[in-house]
């Protein structure tokens, strides 16, 4: 069915201020499916005006922060009853398994929105002792307010999820925001929009404008009623925001993906460790910012777990993820498909041994083979860069401090697991890791409970958990003079 999506902006869809359109293309056929506006820095500042004028005297500045929890309560509900919808739309538009974001993205985000309906009330102030004004005796307490209008840049890995990490967070902190999607994926921010409509959130809350990063990223960057920019996506993109936000004083929160390790010991469950690290590679064909994509093997276990880790790929079937018995589908875009391939071709040129999967040339879509490298070493360029991929690539190490050098031998630090039986090496090893989360015989879970962020390249803040509701507030200070 032809799609042809508008923007959502004060509670109704809308053309680009100029007409203009950008095409939705099928990863799996590349054929043409639909089209979605194209946003301009004009839509943009209408966007945004809708979110300011809800913060400065709107219905929504009057909501106290129960009322808040009852619309946060209601959207789960609707996104809960949405959930095949939701799951086939991000599934759809880049390539995956539907059965991924069922299982996985779509339940996420209610948990969130259930869990931010309860942090509403806990955005507490506190009573701070001073020693007074003068002599004359005060009493200083601090309010959390909303830091104002927010906008949110999100990723086409997982679309739907990431938006609602953001979306949850900071309507529970009583912000407002304006939401660019992806250019590949508007299918369910959009939804999103209109079931929080559906909701009783009052038109203009939640903004919805598609469009280019060049273009709508960037207006909404520079625009001054934005006070907080939250964005996931590369490097490259989030070095860029930085450079737009710092002279503007804006608030940012960036989450940049990463090059994750996989510590597995030889004290680990073999067939628990492999389970483990095929599901860290392969979900999402790769594309998720927190993929174990380095598999570090105690040098005693490497040559029979990568070789076990290439069996496991060669067993994956590729294909049309619509199609029953389909494991895998392609990657979400042209880019995204060359990308790949050229990190495969360097891992050959650079003298990794390729155990399974290798350049893909298929007639139509973009389609990848799992991939996986044996006999690397860290300065690899596959085992340096984040590749976004179904590849994956196997490292030897000899001791408990080669392994945690390893680990930390990386621009990245946004997730690590480490697999082993032993609990006191478990505690030390995961301490000693520079990464944002570490999972101990467990791939880094995603609880909407937990803070979610990295260091180094990855990324500054945290998102989920209270914290990730309080990083939408800003801290007042009140103080009373009490003479006698």
């Amino acid at each position: 069915m032809t799609q042809n999506l508008k923007h959502f902006i004060e509670g109704a869809h809308a053309e680009a201020s100029d007409g203009a359109r950008m095409r939705l293309v099928s990863p799996v056929d590349e054929q043409e499916y639909g089209s979605a506006a194209r946003g301009t820095a004009e839509d943009v500042d209408r966007a945004v005006a809708a979110a300011h004028a809800q913060l400065e005297g709107g219905a929504w500045s009057r909501l106290h922060a129960s009322e808040r929890a009852q619309l946060l309560l209601h959207l789960a509900d609707l996104v809960e009853r949405d959930t095949a919808l939701l799951a086939d739309m991000d599934a759809n538009a880049i390539g995956r398994s539907p059965m991924e974001p069922r299982m996985m993205d779509v339940p996420n985000a209610v948990a969130n929105l259930r869990a931010a309906a309860g942090w509403t009330n806990q955005l507490e102030g506190r009573t701070v002792p001073t020693g007074g004004y003068m002599g004359t005796p005060t009493l200083s307490y601090t309010l959390r307010e909303p830091v104002g209008v927010v906008a949110a840049i999100v990723p086409w890995n997982s679309p739907l999820m990431i938006t609602v990490w953001k979306l949850a967070a900071l309507l529970a902190a009583g912000c407002t925001v304006v939401i660019k999607p992806a250019e590949e994926t508007p299918h369910s921010a959009l939804h999103l929009a209109r079931l929080a409509q559906e909701a009783g959130f009052p038109d203009g809350v939640i903004n919805v404008v598609t469009g280019f990063g060049d273009v709508v990223g960037r207006a909404l960057c520079e625009h001054p009623l934005v006070a907080k920019i939250s964005f996931t996506g590369s490097p490259e993109a989030g070095r860029a925001i930085q450079r737009i936000a710092a002279p503007l004083f804006k608030r940012v929160t960036l989450e940049l993906g990463g090059k994750s390790p996989q510590i597995v010991f030889d004290d680990a469950s073999f067939d628990d460790a492999l389970r483990g690290c095929a599901m860290g590679l392969f979900v999402n064909q790769g594309q998720v910012c927190a993929a174990g994509s380095r598999i570090l093997v105690q040098r005693s276990l490497a040559k029979p777990f990568a070789q076990a880790l290439a069996e496991a790929a060669r067993a994956v079937t590729v294909g049309d993820p619509r199609q029953a018995g389909v494991q895998m589908g392609p990657v979400a875009k042209k880019a995204q498909f060359e990308r790949v391939n050229r990190y495969i071709q360097l891992g050959l040129d650079e003298g990794a041994v390729l155990l399974a999967g290798g350049v893909s040339r298929p007639e139509k879509g973009w389609f990848v083979q799992p991939t996986i490298f044996a006999e690397a070493t860290n300065q690899m360029t596959i085992a340096r860069e984040e590749i976004f991929g179904p590849v994956g690539t196997v490292i030897a190490f000899d001791s408990e401090e080669e392994a945690v050098a390893l680990a930390n031998d990386s621009s990245y630090g946004l997730a690590a697991t480490v697999w082993t039986m032993q609990v006191a090496r478990a505690h030390r090893v995961a301490a000693r890791v520079k990464a944002g989360a570490v999972g101990v015989n467990c791939w880094s879970p995603l609880d909407a409970n937990l803070p979610w962020g990295g260091l180094k390249t990855s990324g500054i803040g945290r998102e989920g958990g209270l914290p990730g509701a309080l990083a939408y507030t800003e801290e007042k200070v009140i103080t009373v003079l009490l003479p006698a």
